[in-house]
């Protein structure tokens, strides 16, 4: 992986998972890098005290604008620029895809806010920003968005969507590249007690394992350092749209 000395990396939802995974990941390629949380301050305040470079804790919850124009304006006003937003934070829950009465308009609501609007007002926030670094938005979705699958109806359709805004950001926001990385299942402190989903995973797909969120941060850093990707969603599945 390239060197990423000197710049400045914004990754929401960083206390854990994905999130977190690509924090480090950053990190040891010498970025500065901003760290955010909606709620888990101490494992907020625990990261930046774990990363090798300079780097800075702001709290904020995407599914609210106001929060998101502050997080990159804090990211700006600390380090002085901005050259990657990492759109990772996102919400879901398990609703079985055919129980349409199950799917509940609080459920569908949160789903769309947290997972669309959030990465719309953090990526609208943070492209003057960009332009003026040439710098790289990487939105992290998942193969919901390719397949009808995943934990909700709501997630696919939310997901469906960040993988359209991905390409139409970057068809129209160069120099800016815009890319995604579209996971399979994870196995990160979210899915932790999904046993039923990653026991189907590791007997049917051709990896015959879940993800780990370092195998989603290494396809971050190639979305990051590889400066004539743009438009592109990277599937990380270990061959499971293959299967399904």
């Amino acid at each position: 992986m390239g060197s990423l000395k000197g710049k400045v990396a914004l990754v929401t939802g960083s206390t854990s998972g994905i999130g977190k995974a690509s924090a480090h990941a950053l990190a040891a390629a010498g970025a500065r890098i901003v760290v955010n949380s909606s709620a888990s301050v101490d494992a907020g305040r625990a990261l930046v005290d774990a990363l090798p470079t300079e780097s800075h804790y702001i709290q904020g919850d995407i599914s609210k604008e106001d929060d998101c124009t502050a997080l990159v304006g804090g990211a700006v006003e600390r380090f002085g620029q901005l050259d990657v937003l990492v759109n990772n934070a996102g919400w879901t829950t398990r609703v079985d895809h055919a129980d349409h009465e199950a799917m509940t308009n609080e459920i569908l609501f949160k789903t769309i806010e947290v997972n669309v609007y959030g990465t719309w007002w953090m990526s609208k926030a943070a492209m003057p920003h960009l332009k003026e670094t040439a710098g790289c938005i990487v939105n992290v979705t998942s193969i919901a968005g390719l397949r009808p699958v995943g934990s909700s109806l709501a997630y696919g359709m939310a997901k469906s969507a960040l993988n359209s805004l991905t390409e139409d950001m970057a068809k129209y926001h160069g120099p800016v590249r815009v890319n995604a990385v579209a996971p399979g299942l994870v196995a990160t402190p979210w899915t932790s007690d999904w046993d039923d989903l990653h026991g189907a995973i590791a007997a049917g797909v051709p990896c015959r394992r879940s993800a780990t969120p370092e195998d989603c941060a290494q396809a971050v850093m190639t979305c990051v350092t590889n400066t004539y990707m743009s438009g592109t969603i990277l599937k990380v599945d270990g061959g499971t749209t293959l299967v399904i």
